[in-house]
């Protein structure tokens, strides 16, 4: 390069004023949106997040509601151990017993609405998975909430895992090993639903009131939310007992930051299922930070419900606790 160009070369220089005016405006940029973003906060916050979305009325993917959807819960829950295990040569595989054998593919025998827990280990030296379909062979169209590890990411050897599984319909269910050709080789086993029972009556009106207040709470990073203390904390979604025809008035004060709303629910994970008119606003028209409401009702037929924040999304996040009629 000749001394000519050299000279003729533009050089491109800037100023301190120039460079301090710019971080300035990039400054006033960052200080303007985040103003915006967290003036915003209990907007952000209150959108359910995609879980939240899923819940309600599910329908699984061979078109049938039958272990999903919207059900009364019994209270019951069944608790059912697993194992898994292979004959010595492999080719015979199994759920606690090989065929033959005492307790070989144990039969389930269940309600409609009641939950079923398994506890499933494997015993074995294969890899396994653990899952509930209606389907009456293969390995798919499994329960959402029934997996345990997967065909792809499967149970070693003495590793274990707990699932469950709530039908809301009678019928045949079918509890598998969901690694490919295991059902096959015999780990299968019935579960026997039959319909729900008849429902208690509601008794008539007691005369006993009870006052309950519940104060909506969340922890500092918005990921867990409770009634009156978070979890490990003492008093955190206290357990709620009353006599059919008790009449109830509950509070709610929202002490927290984001949105709230109230209800009574037959099944937390449908914040669509408000019983007994015990709704305190709505997803649609919440609580706002400071804000409070209540609502009184008579205690319906007997059984075991929740109470649940009803925004979308914040029953999965921990606001939800156990309404027992008597």
């Amino acid at each position: 390069m000749t001394q000519e160009q050299q000279q003729h070369d533009p050089i491109y220089r800037t100023t301190p004023e120039r460079t301090t005016k710019m971080m300035v405006i990039m400054l006033g940029i960052c200080i303007a949106g985040g103003g915006i973003f967290f003036g915003m906060w209990d907007y952000w916050t209150s959108m359910p997040p995609p879980a939240g979305l899923l819940t309600g009325d599910v329908a699984d993917d061979h078109g049938s509601d039958k272990g999903s959807g919207s059900v009364v819960l019994t209270g019951v829950e069944i608790n059912s151990s697993l194992s898994f295990i292979e004959s010595s040569d492999f080719r015979t595989l199994a759920f606690n017993a090989l065929p033959g054998e005492p307790d070989n593919n144990p039969t389930i025998t269940a309600n409609v609405g009641d939950k079923i827990i398994f506890d499933v280990v494997n015993d074995g030296k294969s890899f396994h998975a653990f899952g509930v379909t209606s389907d009456e062979e293969g390995f798919g169209n499994l329960y959402p909430g029934s997996e345990v590890a997967t065909a792809n990411a499967p149970l070693k050897p003495g590793e274990s895992g707990i699932s469950e599984f709530i039908p809301t319909e009678s019928g045949t269910y079918y509890y598998i090993c969901t690694v490919p050709g295991h059902r096959m080789q015999g780990m299968v086993g019935e579960i026997i639903v039959s319909g729900a029972a008849a429902p208690a009556a509601a008794a008539p009106p007691t005369g006993v009131s009870h006052d309950i207040t519940f104060d909506f709470v969340e922890s500092s990073d918005f990921r867990t939310l409770a009634f009156d203390a978070l979890p490990g904390e003492e008093g955190s979604n206290p357990e709620i007992r009353v006599n059919s025809g008790d009449e109830v008035t509950i509070t709610t004060n929202n002490a927290g930051k984001s949105f709230h709303a109230f209800g009574v629910v037959s099944n937390p994970d449908d914040f669509n299922s408000v019983i007994f008119d015990s709704a305190i606003a709505a997803a649609t028209s919440p609580l706002k930070p400071g804000e409070s409401g209540s609502v009184t009702f008579l205690a319906g037929a007997p059984g075991t419900y929740y109470y649940i924040c009803t925004v979308p999304g914040h029953a999965l996040q921990g606001m939800q606790g156990s309404f027992i009629v008597e």
